[in-house]
């Protein structure tokens, strides 16, 4: 694997670049399918009624993306030298697609992950907007972010010089990775584990403590409460191991694929990469930053929590504003660990 010369491309997006058989259009096709399976399989999954935040909107388009691509190619595959509207489409197109794709994906992970953690961040302020505004917000600034990636993409001189480096009639098509989704979960994997070092103690003796039970209507974990205890809904130190309890037991088979591939270095093409499992993965872990950054303004009676699709944040709380919880409802099981 070569990485991109320097000469083509800016520090800002060093992306690196591997070559694949031209010809095994067959392979990238089943390739693009499977990532839609999953990306199916994960939307069937996540909770109902969830589509209410920014990221939710931006898993849907990029699902749509990944099928606009898979339909591309298919046509170009099945076809194979064709004209269309006055351009001669040949196999070639369909690595030159691919790249496309592969560059825009690559820079998406940092604007997304910034717009999300500040559209999160806003939910704890006043400033919402009625529900069918903030559809229609949601819903412009997902196709400004594509808008803006494809002409950065299309329009950067050195990516521009890049794919036009590509020899027609050579029988090697080389994908890319992204160096924003390296860093990225690099960063979130560090975090994680500084975070569980820090509070591994408590960790455990949660792990060990914790019941499941039934509180309106919904199965959520419950943490015992302790009477002598001085804990408050705004101390972090108390609710940091709740959270990497409540985030790992969801995501843990995740946060170990994403070790095994920074220890490895798995070069992953970035049009792979860029995923809705992966997506909702950041947004927990996003969620969890700013319910721990924004604590002290918590409360169950006054906010509504933003929705997970996949992790109940609730049951990090409800122990903290419910200390009779005990009585009000009876545990259905308990887990010994």
């Amino acid at each position: 694997m070569t990485a991109l010369s320097s000469e083509n491309c800016s520090s800002q997006y060093q992306l690196h670049q591997t070559s694949q058989p031209l010809d095994g259009n067959c392979l990238l096709v089943l390739i693009i399918l499977g990532k839609i399976i999953l990306n199916i399989l994960t939307l069937g999954m996540r909770r109902k009624n969830t589509c209410q935040n920014f990221m939710d909107y931006f898993c849907i388009s990029l699902a749509f993306v990944d099928l606009l691509l898979l339909v591309n190619i298919s046509i170009i595959s099945y076809f194979r030298d064709f004209v269309l509207l006055g351009i001669r489409f040949t196999k070639y197109h369909i690595c030159l697609f691919t790249q496309i794709i592969s560059f825009t994906y690559g820079f998406l992970h940092y604007p997304i992950f910034l717009v999300a953690y500040i559209d999160y961040h806003l939910n704890f302020s006043k400033a919402n907007f009625p529900f069918k505004c903030q559809k229609l917000f949601y819903f412009f600034i997902v196709v400004l972010i594509w808008i803006s990636v494809f002409a950065y993409v299309l329009g950067d001189p050195a990516i521009y010089q890049n794919l036009n480096a590509q020899n027609v009639y050579s029988y090697q098509c080389p994908f890319y990775v992204s160096i924003q989704s390296y860093w990225l979960s690099f960063s979130m994997v560090m975090i994680l584990l500084m975070a569980f070092i820090t509070s591994w103690s408590e960790v455990t003796t949660l792990v060990q403590a914790i019941r499941i039970t039934s509180y309106m209507n919904e199965t959520v974990l419950y943490f015992p409460f302790s009477s002598h205890s001085n804990y408050t809904v705004s101390s972090k130190k108390t609710l940091l191991p709740k959270f990497i309890v409540c985030f790992l037991g969801t995501w843990l088979p995740f946060v170990l694929l994403q070790i095994i591939t920074l220890l490895f270095k798995v070069q992953i093409p970035a049009y792979i990469e860029m995923n809705i499992p992966w997506l909702y993965f950041v947004n927990s872990f996003i969620i969890a930053t700013v319910f721990w950054f924004n604590c002290h303004k918590l409360s169950l009676r006054d906010i509504a929590l933003p929705v997970d699709p996949f992790v109940n944040w609730k049951c990090c709380f409800i122990p903290l504003a419910i200390h009779n919880i005990e009585q009000i409802e009876k545990p259905i099981s308990i887990i010994t660990c």
